[in-house]
Order: C-alpha cells, then structure tokens, then sequence
C-alpha cells in the first residue's frame, strides 16, 4: 500500500479479507494537529456495515478456533516481519494524524508494535490450553468474536496488544480505530493481509465512538469488547454490552503519583518524572501527573521541574530535534487550556510554562509543557486527567501522608516510586491501589500486566495476562475415571 492507496481506503473498510466501500452513510475529517487543518476523510461505519463485519467474523471463527499454534505463531511471525517492512510508512502515519514528532514515531511509537508481536510469540510457545486437576480437565478455548476499540495516543501499541493476543487465543476479531488516528490502522489491515491473515478472522471498521463504537459494543454476535479511551467512553461502552451479557475489558484513565521518597536521587527523579510527563506530549494514560515531594523540598523540586520543562522542545512533527508536538485534537487542546487556567485560578504556583501556545507557534494545538507547584490535592488539576504536558507538584509530611494522598483518585491505572533504598520502595508499592506500578524508573517489560484498579478498567493486556482476557474456560469433569 502506497500513500496514495492509504488515502483512496480511508473511504473504505476491510472486511472478509478484501476492501470494501461502504453504501453512503457519513464520512468524518481526518485533522493534521500541526496546523488544525483537515488533511483526509474516512468513511463512518453505520450499522450495515458493522453488522457485514461482525458476521464475516462469527463464519471465520469456527476454522480460525481449530487452528493449531503453530498456525498462528507463523501467522504472528509474518506479520511482525510485515511491521519491520513498513516501519517508515507506519512512523509517517502516525506523525501526520496525531502530530506526534517523527523521532519519537520511531524510537518509542514503532517498536511497541514488534515488541508485542514477539512476546505474544514466546507466550504461546509454551501455554498450556489444557490442564488436568484431578479427574477434571481444564480447557481454555477462544472466546469468539471480538471488538477491538481502540484509541489514538499510542496507535500501533494500543491495536497490536490487542490483535495479536486475539489471534493467538483463536479469536476472531473486528478492529475500529480512532478515528483521530486511522492511517496507522489502514496500514496495520494491510500488513495483516499481505502476512495472508484468513478471510473474516480480522476485520476493519473506521467510525466514531458513539455509532460505530456502540453498535459494535451492542451487537449480539460479539462476544467480548476490548475497550482502550477514556473512562467516560468505557462506561458507555459497558452499558451498551450489558444487554448481552458479553465480556469487557477495559484499561481506561489516570492520574497516576509519582511518590519521590526523601532518600531519592532528587535531579534524576524530578528530571525523568518530569520528562515522563511530558512524554508523546502528556498524552499517556500511565504519565506520572501528579509528583508527591517532601514539604521541606518542594522548592528544590520545583526547580528541577521547570528546567526540564524550559529543555523539553515543542516542535513541529517533522523537526527531528523535536521532543514534544501538537496534543492531537481541538478538543485536547481546549481541555488542556481550560484546566491550565483553573490551576491558576485555585491558586497553584506556576512555575514553567502555562496557558496558551508556545512562542513561535501560530496555529496547530501547541501546548506549552507547564508546570504547577504548591498544588493542593484537592485542585481539579490534580484530580482530573489532563492529558497534556502538565505536571503537579503535591507536598507530603511523611511516608503515610505520600501513600494516602497517592491513593485518593478515583483512578487506579499506574504509580511510580522512587527511592535509594529498594526495601523501602517495595513496602509503598505494596500498599498503592495501582495495577501498575514502577519502581526507580525501570525499563519496559512487555509480558507484565497492563491493567487498572478503580475508574481505570479491568481486564489485564500484554504477555499471558492479555492472552487470558480471550479465553474461555471449560471444565470436562470426568475426563480421567476415578481410581
């Protein structure tokens, strides 16, 4: 697929192994965030379509659920070797729909979408589908047909932890994108096509959240939805479910605390939490948002804060010194501004940054990378997902008040500590209400659990956690006689 042919099937949608135009029905604009202008259109699925999809897959799964694993560990290896082929027009993509900048497209975007692929691989390899206890066998077997919504902060993480543990469960699956970000997707359909995916077992619809999203969540022939977005959105997703009785999963919103234990590398820890809160332009539902700092050393960390904001550089998506693009909608930016303004007007100290674009920026939805000490844990900025590069900085009086403080949200998704001492960063860990949490900054690890506590989902992705979430499980009592 050329970028020419990328752009001729935004007006079309996979499905049953082939491309197809939809029969009238709306079409909604695709914005470059760098300038706030529309650069393309997809077609909006409506029910017809998303029932043609849904089917395709329901007479797809049967075949696709007796599927050996080598089947579909070959089926993965080629379409990781399908990623590796079109790295270049995967990083384009993304950097056009959600502005993000093209060195960060490929050093933090790109690889998520192999890394995925390789440890789906190394799960399957050795996972045991079947288990005796007793006399009972314990089988676990391919859910069915599933929804895959997903978002467009993280495109190709975000879709291939989800196809690819479907895939290798048995699943059969149809995908609707953001429509913010469907470029990425079209060339996902395309990598799974030319790795020779079965007619009917993947399927693309584009469309918007409330028709597309809720006439997939609510078809009857569906039987789980994978929900990645906002809280707000999941919520409306598991209604539509409900009347079915089909099963969700969903990793939703944060807010997550970043606790920086007295005894901390304080220039580190400031500076790489503050950087991590800036990452893909605060638009992370795991950004560490919220810094916890001793009282005596808010001062020091509010300095160390600023200067890494003042040294993050806000760029245009394709300047390859560029740290920091566009947030990726209108909207975004208008939300980022408004809770930028009540921050100030609760009182928080601004110390980097603040309302408006960055100088030098005209148009697009710049943000400038800002951020807040002195924030009362009370303050919407501290309590509302932002998702913009806005940090706060929260005091605490002791290890108890930091933990209490880390816990009062009612989300649930991610917390960080940091601490010289290892014993001591495990003990606060333990007690963080989190379904993720990092201690001292470490490196990614693909097969931990990705999920969270609270108003920030359920369910787990990645590794043999995200695998589980498409399986059934069935219990043959009787399968060896007593003795």
């Amino acid at each position: 697929m050329n970028e020419h042919d990328m752009h001729q099937h935004l007006g079309e949608f996979y499905i049953d192994g082939r491309w197809v135009a939809p029969s009238g029905g709306r079409e909604l604009d695709v914005f470059d965030p760098a300038t706030g202008e529309p650069f393309a259109r997809i077609a909006v699925a409506g029910v017809e379509a998303v029932d043609g999809a849904v089917m395709a897959a329901r007479r797809a799964f049967e075949d696709w659920a007796a599927s050996s694993v080598a089947q579909r560990i070959a089926l993965l290896s080629r379409v990781e070797q399908g990623f590796q082929a079109r790295q270049d027009d995967l990083c384009r993509a993304m950097s056009q729909e959600m502005g993000v900048p093209i060195s960060a497209a490929r050093s933090i975007h790109f690889g998520s979408g192999p890394a995925h692929l390789k440890e789906t691989m190394r799960v399957l390899e050795r996972f045991a589908f079947d288990e005796l206890r007793g006399t009972t066998l314990v089988t676990r077997e391919p859910i069915g047909v599933c929804a895959l919504i997903t978002p467009w902060n993280f495109p190709i993480n975000q879709v291939v932890c989800k196809i690819a543990p479907a895939l290798a469960a048995g699943c059969t699956m149809v995908l609707k994108p953001s429509e913010v970000s469907p470029l990425s997707a079209l060339i996902i359909a395309d990598i799974l096509d030319e790795a020779g995916v079965p007619e009917g077992v993947f399927n693309l619809v584009n469309g918007d959240g409330a028709g597309t999203g809720q006439a997939l969540a609510s078809h009857p022939e569906v039987d789980m939805v994978s929900f990645t977005g906002s809280t707000r959105a999941g919520i409306a997703i598991a209604k539509a479910a409900a009347d079915t009785v089909k099963r969700v999963a969903q990793e939703l919103g944060g807010k997550s605390p970043n606790i920086l234990l007295a005894d901390a590398d304080f220039p580190r820890a400031v500076t790489l939490g503050a950087n991590r809160c800036f990452n893909n332009s605060g638009q992370s539902c795991v950004a560490p948002t919220r810094m916890l700092v001793p009282r005596a050393r808010m001062q020091e960390a509010a300095h160390l804060a600023a200067e890494a904001a003042r040294t993050a550089r806000v760029g245009q998506p394709s300047d390859p010194q560029a740290a920091l693009g566009p947030v990726a909608t209108r909207a975004q930016f208008e939300k980022v501004q408004r809770l930028i303004g009540e921050g100030i007007a609760a009182g928080a100290r601004v110390v980097a940054g603040g309302p408006g674009r960055p100088e030098g920026f005209e148009r697009g939805w710049f943000v400038r990378p800002t951020v807040f000490a002195d924030v009362d844990p009370s303050m919407s900025i501290a309590r509302e997902e932002i998702f913009g590069p806005v940090l706060c900085l929260i005091a605490y009086e002791d290890e108890e008040d930091a933990i209490r403080i880390a816990n009062d949200t009612c989300y649930g998704l991610a917390a960080y500590v940091q601490s010289a001492d290892p014993a001591r960063a495990r003990r606060v860990a333990r007690r963080l209400r989190a379904g993720n949490v990092q201690l001292n900054y470490p490196p990614v690890d693909r097969g931990a659990p990705f999920g969270g506590y609270k108003q920030s989902g359920n369910g787990r992705e990645w590794g043999e956690f995200g695998l589980h979430e498409y399986l059934e499980i069935k219990g043959i009592q009787g399968w060896e006689p007593p003795a």
